[in-house]
């Protein structure tokens, strides 16, 4: 596996370290993410490289960035990836489980951001790291909704990303703790294939549900129009 960086177009990740390496779902949430409200403070959890949260750093004007890294190794090297970004100053990671910073944290934050583990099969690797960054029970659903729950201001706003098949239940879950899905994103591959994931914005607030989808390539390796657009500020090539 290289150690070079991966390089976008205003910062690089190193990701050498981190068990779950940069992914389209993550540049597509990143990307996806509601900024129109204008957060002064963002959460990213379970936050890998940092990727998340730089990604919101170079799109917003949000003063306080923090993220939450439960893996000794991926944390080491979110703190040096957002060291050696342009908003170093705006941006901290917190080397802590979930459910230990909600006890900690009186803080609350208007956007909350997660590409959470959603691998739920019953079998582990022998890679702990890699376990903790791709296994449901690492973060349940139940823990990220609890979380978002007692962390997200009143008017803030929480967008993830999630397997659509996991959609019905987490909605569910997440209305049972009063956050109403507010934008969802279907994503597929190419035209002729499934729905692979589902991006979905949260808030407190119970709205009509904007409803899209957005297909990856148009014929192998042609990019959509819509997937240039969202993405077009950071990769390189776009």
């Amino acid at each position: 596996m290289s150690s070079l960086p991966f390089k976008f177009k205003e910062f690089s990740i190193n990701q050498d370290q981190c068990a779950m390496k940069i992914g389209t779902d993550g540049v597509l949430l990143g990307a996806w993410t509601s900024i129109k409200h204008n957060p002064f403070s963002v959460l990213d959890i379970g936050s890998g490289t940092g990727i998340l949260a730089l990604m919101i750093a170079q799109r917003s004007f949000a003063q306080n960035i923090e993220a939450i890294e439960i893996d000794a190794a991926a944390f080491e090297q979110c703190a040096q990836n957002f060291e050696n970004s342009p908003w170093a100053d705006r941006l901290f990671c917190y080397h802590a489980s979930l459910l230990e910073f909600v006890e900690e944290i009186d803080d609350k934050f208007d956007l909350i951001i997660c590409n959470p583990p959603f691998y739920t099969e019953d079998y582990k690797t022998k890679n702990t790291s890699r376990d903790l960054a791709r296994f449901n029970d690492a973060m349940p659903f139940e823990h990220l909704i609890f979380a978002v729950a007692n962390l997200l201001s009143k008017d803030g706003l929480f967008s993830v990303v999630i397997p659509v098949k996991e959609e019905i239940k987490f909605t569910a879950l997440a209305l049972e703790s009063g956050l109403h899905p507010k934008r969802i994103l279907h994503i597929k591959g190419n035209p002729n294939s499934e729905i692979k994931r589902s991006l979905i914005e949260f808030s407190f607030t119970k709205t009509e549900i904007e409803t899209s989808e957005l297909i990856i390539e148009t014929s192998r390796h042609q990019y959509s129009e819509d997937y240039i657009n969202l993405t077009k500020d950071f990769y390189l090539k776009m």
